[in-house]
């Protein structure tokens, strides 16, 4: 991509940011005493995807840019669907994109002071406990077009509503038996003030708080008086809450314990071309084996993109180009291939490396000589050094280097035409020798020794360079290739889950790729960039993910 290609991207998708805007006016209208208090609240029920790094980075990066600070706090109010696995990789992602929180907290700190909020709202009148069926809720709730019918049981007295809440607490209740709904409004245009569900009895060990209690918060009514508690300026959601706004402030309001609420701003979720974004559906991947875990590098999971090879400042990168918005919309996946591209040209080195390799003799070379040809490492980056790479009479070249009957504008190996080998001599195919199936056995081919490292120039027109690998010394590796997971059959149809995500295959590289130790990146010469696995890699076996392909699809914006 040319450098004019890449600054009308810089130009085009840096992104925007009316969330900061907001704060800008609140600072200067002297609200909050200036303080941006922001914090990052997963839920630990699966491995945090894409879509959260993109909450992660604007939530830490605001703190950051106002001198506040960020709180990571576990919403861990369903004691049914957490686990530490999760925990532990929730805070594994956020530090590997490389920001600490300042305090790390617990939603279930603060079941006391929820308890506590629910019974002034029932003193006040604005709760009470409710022994509908989840379905009967349901459908007392009502419609768009029609509203709620009210609880037989919405009447109930403070005083016998504070008796049913105690006794729920104290676990006389089986599940599902009574709830705590907010008293608001049944005949609300907005469904979730239609007297919503605020506590309801499960009877399930927590991981933090044990079984010291058998009733748990909803989210709704839990998340705004954490950030309550915790004193956050500016809670940060996605678009899905913005309906859930007014419950968030009538939480709050009717508690009426803090005189500087939280303001909650909604910004436009992150969705991506064939990306699945859904926890519970990446969850179905792994529990049906469909991939390998979490980390598997197809996934969209922070872990499986660093697995996969992507790299903190590409993904933050790309955060800070799609900006944040007040629409939802559907950003393409090649934008964050961009970025890894980017990220990576001027980092990594570059190794020899064929696929589907075509033997070559030199029938003109010496059969007892081996040469080391010098080669650049980054030829972008002249401080990478250089790397000496062994040639001699046989050689392995990319099957798609040769054709035998060429087609118009193929400049790389055929029968009479002469290519430059990259770094070493220009060759000519003069035969193809096959099997007796008709297979490529290999071919013949002769040298100019006057062209060593590209001398000898003069008068000589090459339109092809190949890149090869010496046979003797050749490493085969194996390979991991991927395609999207979730693909459209046809262009513009419905994504859907392809079978043929990942494909893996034997190559053959310079030996220096012997040398690669767990989570070394390079560029395969022509081929794009590829990451030895974490896990796969071993002494004795190299195993290389594809980071991303060198052809970039990515359409400039007009």
């Amino acid at each position: 991509m040319s450098s004019k290609e890449n600054n009308d991207i810089n130009k085009t998708e840096q992104g925007s940011n009316f969330i900061h805007n907001i704060i800008d006016e609140d600072i200067a209208n002297g609200k909050n005493g200036g303080a941006v208090y922001t914090r990052f609240p997963p839920e630990p029920n699966g491995y945090l995807h894409i879509g959260h790094a993109k909450s992660i980075c604007l939530n830490f990066t605001t703190a950051q840019k106002y001198g506040g600070k960020c709180n990571l706090r576990y919403d861990d109010t369903n004691p049914v669907k957490e686990d530490t696995e999760y925990i532990d990789s929730i805070e594994e992602d956020v530090r590997w994109l490389g920001f600490e929180w300042d305090e790390r907290l617990w939603a279930s700190d603060y079941f006391q002071q929820m308890y506590d909020a629910a019974v002034e709202l029932i003193k006040k009148g604005k709760a009470y406990v409710c022994d509908l069926s989840a379905e009967e809720i349901k459908a007392y709730r009502g419609t768009l077009k029609e509203p709620g019918k009210e609880s037989p049981y919405r009447n109930r007295s403070v005083e016998e509503n504070l008796k049913l809440f105690e006794e729920m607490r104290d676990g006389k209740y089986a599940d599902g038996e009574k709830v705590l709904r907010a008293k608001i409004d049944m005949a609300s245009p907005n469904i979730n003030m239609r007297d919503p569900v605020i506590y309801r009895i499960a009877h399930a060990t927590h991981h933090n708080t044990g079984d010291k209690w058998c009733i748990y918060p909803m989210y709704d009514f839990a998340h705004p008086l954490e950030d309550a508690i915790e004193g956050i300026t500016h809670s940060i959601c996605t678009l899905e809450f913005e309906d859930h706004r007014p419950l968030y402030d009538w939480s709050i309001k009717e508690v009426g314990w803090w005189p500087n609420p939280p303001q909650q701003i909604e910004f436009a979720r992150l969705d991506i071309t064939n990306t699945v974004m859904s926890k519970r559906l990446l969850k179905g991947f792994v529990d049906d084996g469909i991939v390998e875990g979490w980390d598997d590098p197809r996934m969209p999971t922070i872990a499986g993109l660093r697995r996969r090879g992507y790299t903190p400042e590409a993904i933050r990168d790309f955060c800070e180009r799609i900006g944040v918005a007040k629409a939802n919309s559907v950003v393409d996946i090649a934008l964050l291939e961009h970025c890894i591209r980017e990220d990576l040209k001027d980092k990594v080195p570059s190794r020899n490396v064929v696929f589907d390799p075509i033997k070559i003799v030199i029938t003109n070379y010496p059969e007892d000589q081996t040469e080391e040809m010098e080669m650049e490492n980054n030829r972008n980056v002249p401080e990478m050094g250089s790397r000496k790479v062994p040639f001699s009479r046989e050689l392995y070249v990319d099957g798609n280097d040769f054709m035998e009957v060429p087609v118009k504008k193929y400049f790389r190996l055929f029968p009479g035409n002469e290519v430059r080998f990259k770094g070493a001599y220009f060759i000519t195919c003069n035969e193809v020798i096959k099997n007796d199936d008709g297979s490529i056995k290999e071919l013949h081919c002769t040298y100019d020794p006057e062209t060593r490292s590209g001398s000898g120039f003069e008068g000589r027109k090459v339109k092809g360079t190949i890149h090869w690998v010496d046979a003797a010394t050749a490493v085969p590796v194996k390979v991991r290739k991927y395609d999207y997971l979730m693909k459209a059959k046809e262009e513009g149809g419905p994504e859907e889950l392809n079978k043929e995500s990942m494909t893996e295959e034997t190559a053959y590289a310079e030996p220096l790729i012997n040398e690669a130790a767990p989570g070394d990146r390079f560029q395969f010469f022509r081929h794009g960039y590829y990451i030895a696995d974490s896990k796969l890699t071993t002494d004795n076996e190299k195993v290389f993910n594809q980071i991303v392909d060198l052809k970039s699809s990515f359409k400039i914006k007009k």
